[in-house]
């Protein structure tokens, strides 16, 4: 419950303000932007994370930054979508990622302290649980109330309201001090960055680093089929958006994660497991771009799509773990966890434009396309690394 909030603000904009976009007078593109105004912050939070974690306790963190997000739900809901209000939502939506990060470092530290050792595979699961449902209720349920109740300020308290009754869950986990250091908070932000440059400066840093900023298994098309304009080519409206993009999109890529990481551990090594992935999403988008466009392939690619997506996540993860090995591990982990958001936010754009220039079977096309590139690019920078490490 926690960590709602956190996947609820990121699928509000993925899908509920990316399907009104184009029928507020913008463009695809134009939508593609406010995707990727919120991912951005996702992409550096690990520089300002020694902020969250030396300054103020975890359930100040939170209700702070749980505030803020409520605000920002509010706003985003309540100032008119138009060409001339792009800017100012804009802005709102990335001051709303911005604070979710804050958020997240909280539910983070809480997770990290009060866990014993053997739930912490069942909390995890909660955790992804809660960030994807998060995701599936503040795209869908927001699509929903932005189509269907008449008021936006009304929308906007709704929203707003949720938001905040997670706070309710603080008052059954114990409190977490800020964490006692050596040096002044810039010096720590400074040895993060300083930390992250080394490793990946490395031979398995090359590598992670080739996996965060390849192409592949982005899931960035999503947002931009959810767009009104391109969902209609299909013959697509709000309520398969709704359904599609925001309530079930969330569970498919759950069970996709899953079934990811037991390939990864018992049939597949991940790196083998990552390249199959990825190739798997390029057939879905290929197939789709192939396929008759209804309604029906609309809801069953999507769906394919979202279960693919959370295949190459679990591959991905995998990966990440089995090469920074177990030093400087968390940092790492955190570092390259958000730098993988590069290429949602470059591809975001890239195929709106794509999208623009060729329609939805070019932009479809276009994902596959890259996605080959990006698994030949990882597969060598692979092929490199280990013949290094043989020598």
């Amino acid at each position: 419950m926690l960590i709602l909030p956190f996947g609820a603000t990121g699928g509000f904009v993925t899908v509920a303000l990316a399907y009104m976009a184009t029928n507020a007078g913008l463009s695809v593109q134009d939508g593609a932007a406010l995707i990727a105004a919120s991912v951005f912050p996702q992409m550096w939070k690990f520089f300002w994370a020694p902020v969250g974690d030396r300054t103020l306790t975890r359930k100040r963190w939170y209700l702070l930054s749980c505030i803020a997000c409520a605000i920002g739900m509010a706003g985003m809901a309540t100032v008119p979508l138009s060409p001339h209000t792009r800017v100012l939502v804009s802005t709102i939506v990335f001051t709303t990622s911005l604070a979710s990060t804050f958020l997240g470092f909280a539910v983070e530290g809480l997770v990290a302290h009060i866990t014993p050792p053997h739930d912490r595979g069942r909390v995890c699961g909660w955790f992804q649980a809660g960030n994807l449902g998060g995701a599936g209720l503040g795209g869908g349920f927001g699509l929903w109330l932005l189509d269907n109740v008449y008021s936006p300020w009304l929308t906007g308290l709704i929203l707003a309201a949720i938001t905040l009754a997670c706070c309710i869950a603080l008052r059954f986990v114990p409190d977490v001090p800020a964490e006692a250091s050596a040096g002044s908070l810039w010096g720590a932000v400074e040895h993060v960055g300083s930390d992250m440059w080394q490793v990946l400066k490395s031979p398995q840093g090359i590598l992670c680093g080739t996996l965060c900023f390849v192409p592949v298994g982005t899931g960035a098309a999503g947002g931009v089929l959810a767009q009104a304009q391109v969902a209609a080519s299909w013959g697509a409206h709000a309520g398969e958006v709704e359904l599609v993009q925001g309530f079930l999109a969330g569970g498919v890529s759950m069970m996709g994660c899953l079934a990811g990481g037991y390939v990864c551990a018992h049939l597949l090594g991940s790196c083998k497991a990552y390249a199959v992935f990825g190739g798997l999403m390029a057939a879905v988008t290929a197939l789709m771009a192939a396929t008759a466009p209804t309604v029906g392939a609309y809801i069953g690619f999507n769906l394919a799509y979202a279960f693919t997506m959370g295949l190459c996540f679990a591959a991905s993860s995998s990966f990440v773990l089995e090469t920074i090995g177990k030093g400087h591990a968390a940092t790492k982990y955190n570092g390259f966890s958000s730098l993988a958001n590069a290429p949602v936010w470059y591809m975001g754009l890239v195929l709106a434009k794509a999208e623009t220039r060729w329609g939805p079977n070019g932009m479809l096309l276009t994902e596959s396309g890259l996605a080959i590139v990006g698994i030949l690019v990882f597969a060598t920078a692979a092929a490199i690394v280990r013949q290094k490490q043989d020598r």
